[in-house]
Parts: structure tokens; C-alpha cells; sequence
């Protein structure tokens, strides 16, 4: 069988954003450091962090859609080509697409049917419109609707449906399931399997890693704004098949697996520990993880961990904390 050819590639990719600091003084604050991943045709991928570990800026670095205090290091390659000003303006909104997290990015005072079809009104674009929304189970009265005649449900599949319309290689989607119903995001999520089963790389950021590992081939986790590890969807089915003790720990707060966590919290990015951001919660932190520490290939995936393969037995590192909901997102 034919590899799969890459359509998106992060090679050491870094944003950061210079803040005020006093009345004279700036600092820097770094969201996102030395991130490295591919996503290859055919193929959905998910990043998947707590709140605050820096997936929503990914995606917008990406798009180059960041603020402009903005410093965006590392390269970025679409299709082997190096992304830059010039080209991605040739890129962006066609062959490759943003379906954003808030629902906002739809045009209030436009109708749906136009905002979909991109404001064009020819005969094709019309019929494509509404063949796509049919796709999505949205009818042809849909089209005539605003944005806030629409539900949550609805909403996200207007949004997929744009990226649709585009016949996009590349689709990022940016917590595309909060607010829905379990039902309906599983129903959302099938979509943009579909999607990549159509030959597209879809790249997905999400929260959820139990809704991600029904869908999705591989996870990239973040934390702290870099990419910990990275695993097939098939290695979640087992710990021992996991190699950083974060990934381990978030597979312990599945609802599946009891529920346990890892006493303390992800650092914020101006408390950033030396070496190792997981350090401070890890039972196997000794003095050399406060070096550099590598991403590297490990048991055929990735893994930012000097110590991957030592660690004891399930369990002895966590903490009982009782089985709230809350503990199962990371």
C-alpha cells in the first residue's frame, strides 16, 4: 500500500506573545514551544490538552490568525512547501480550513445558504450549497435561516459545511463538541471522520480524550504548550502501551479506569519549571530531567520523557480523588 503523503507538517513550531510588564517594561510569554507533529492525508489527528495548555492558539498559528503581538517561531509545511505570509493567503479559507470553536464566526445579518456557499449565487454553487447541507442532514428551508434561529447542533454542522464547500485538504477543528449533548457530538465528530476518510487530513483540538479515541488515528497530548507524546488511537487500549506518565495519567481519569489524578496542576507559562514542565507532579522527577529534554521516537510513536519504559505498576504514582466528572477531561 502507498504511504500516505503528509499535508501538514510542525517542525519545531513556537508562539509566544510580548505582554506589558509595569508601566515601561515587556515580557515574554511562551505559549507554545519546540511542537512537532505531521498530519497525513486520509488521516484525523487530535491534540489533546487541559485548558490553558495552548491547543486553541495551535490552531490559530497555524492559520495565521494570531494577534499582532504575536512571535511565531519554527517552521510550518503544507504539502512539503514552507508556509509563509505570501502563500498562506493562497491557502487559507481554501485548501486549507478553520472550523472554529466559537459560533460567533458566522455573520449574524448573513443567511446561512450565503454564508455556506461563500456569497457566490451561481446555479452550481447553489446546488453544491444545498447538497452539502442535505449531507448534513439540514434541510432546504436551513438556508433561509440567521445564525440565531439556529441550535448548537445546527450551528456546528453550518460551520463543517463551509469547510465542506472548499473541498479543503487540510481541516482544523477547534473544540468543535462543547455544549452538545454526548449523541451530538459523537454525531459531530463522524463528521469529520468522513471528512478524512475522503482522502483530507483533519486536525483536531479537543479536551475530550475519550470522545477523540472513537474517531480519531493518533493523539498528540499537550501539556504546559508542548507536545508530550504522541500515540495510535490502538495504544489507549492498554497502559503499558503508553509511554509519558502524563498520557498515563490522563488514561487513569477515564471514567473507565477509576478516575484518579495526579496531585497539582499544569504550570502557567510564567512559572514554567526547569527541564521537564511535568516535573513537579511526577513520581520519577530527579535531577536530570531538569536538562533538555528531547522529543524522540519511542515504541513507535513520540515521547518528551527521559525516563519512558521505567515506570512502576498502575496506580502507585496517583491519587484517589473520588468520582466527579470534572476528572475525566484533562
Amino acid at each position: 500500500m502507498e504511504k500516505a503523503k503528509d499535508i501538514l507538517t510542525a517542525e519545531h513550531f513556537s508562539v509566544s506573545f510580548m505582554q506589558r510588564k509595569g508601566l515601561w517594561g515587556m515580557q515574554k510569554l511562551p505559549v507554545i514551544q519546540d511542537l512537532s507533529l505531521k498530519v497525513r492525508e486520509g488521516e484525523m489527528v487530535a491534540v489533546v490538552g487541559a485548558s490553558g495548555s495552548g491547543k486553541s492558539i495551535l490552531a490559530h498559528g497555524i492559520m495565521g490568525l494570531l494577534p499582532e503581538n504575536a512571535c511565531v517561531g519554527g517552521k510550518l509545511f503544507f504539502r512539503g512547501r514552507e508556509i509563509t505570509a505570501k502563500t498562506l493567503k493562497e491557502l487559507r479559507g481554501h485548501r486549507m480550513v478553520l472550523v472554529p470553536q466559537s459560533v460567533s464566526y458566522l455573520d449574524p445579518l448573513m443567511r446561512v445558504g450565503e454564508q455556506v456557499r461563500n456569497g457566490k449565487k451561481d446555479i452550481i454553487s447553489r446546488r453544491r450549497g444545498r447538497e452539502t447541507l442535505e449531507r448534513y442532514g439540514l434541510g432546504e428551508e436551513t438556508e433561509r435561516l440567521y445564525p440565531f434561529e439556529l441550535s448548537g447542533g445546527m450551528t456546528r454542522r453550518i460551520l463543517i459545511s463551509t469547510a465542506v464547500m472548499e473541498n479543503a485538504e487540510l481541516v482544523i477543528a477547534d473544540e468543535p463538541t462543547p455544549g452538545l449533548h454526548l449523541e451530538a457530538a459523537k454525531r459531530v465528530l463522524s463528521h469529520f471522520r468522513e471528512i478524512a476518510d475522503a482522502g483530507a487530513g483533519v486536525l483536531l483540538i479537543t479536551h475530550d480524550l475519550s470522545l477523540a479515541l472513537e474517531t480519531v488515528d493518533r493523539i498528540v497530548v499537550f501539556y504546559a504548550g508542548t507536545a508530550v507524546e504522541e500515540a495510535g488511537a490502538g495504544d489507549f487500549s492498554k497502559e503499558e502501551s503508553l509511554r509519558h506518565p502524563y498520557t498515563k495519567a490522563l488514561y487513569r481519569a477515564m471514567p473507565e479506569h477509576g478516575f484518579l489524578t495526579v496531585s497539582g496542576s499544569q504550570p502557567f507559562v510564567t512559572e514554567l519549571p526547569r527541564g521537564c514542565f511535568y516535573g513537579p507532579r511526577c513520581a520519577y522527577f530527579s535531577e536530570e530531567c531538569k536538562g533538555t529534554i528531547p522529543y524522540r521516537g519511542f515504541q513507535e510513536g513520540m515521547v518528551r520523557c527521559l525516563k519512558a519504559g521505567q515506570f512502576r505498576a498502575k496506580g502507585e504514582d496517583v491519587h484517589e480523588t473520588g468520582r466527579k466528572k470534572s476528572d475525566v477531561s484533562v
